[in-house]
């Protein structure tokens, strides 16, 4: 982006600031939700078949390189107006959609309250 503005002289074009936004906002941060989420929630019970260590590794992968791949493919249009890259674009992006979707579908059964069941009965309210 530095050397469109500096250098280029042409300034930031949607596709640039789409690629760099995305880039970031689900590059950056959604994968460290996720990566933190599945740190920080307790381990699966073993009744639950949502939960399976081989689908996240999946959605990792699917997730990397859809972001990657949208981020390069963004990042070509923003220089060159090439039609077909805009199957590419809406590609990555249904594919970032769908990890995400599969990764929370995945780790639901882990999401519960530890705990607060025990404060209450003592009488702690919430």
């Amino acid at each position: 982006m530095s050397y469109t503005k500096y250098i280029g002289k042409t300034g930031y074009s949607l596709e640039l600031l789409s690629a760099h936004t995305h880039v970031i906002l689900v590059g950056s941060v959604m994968m460290m939700i996720m990566g933190v989420a599945l740190w920080f929630f307790p381990r699966a019970e073993k009744s639950d078949t949502k939960y399976n260590p081989t689908l996240i590794l999946a959605v990792y992968w699917v997730m990397t390189i859809s972001t990657g791949g949208r981020f390069i493919t963004q990042a070509i249009k923003s220089f060159y107006w090439l039609e077909f890259l805009d199957i590419f674009i809406f590609t990555f992006s249904a594919l970032q959609i769908v990890g995400m979707i599969l990764f929370f579908y995945s780790i639901w059964g882990r999401i519960r309250s530890v705990g607060s069941h025990i404060r209450e009965a003592k009488g702690e309210k919430f």
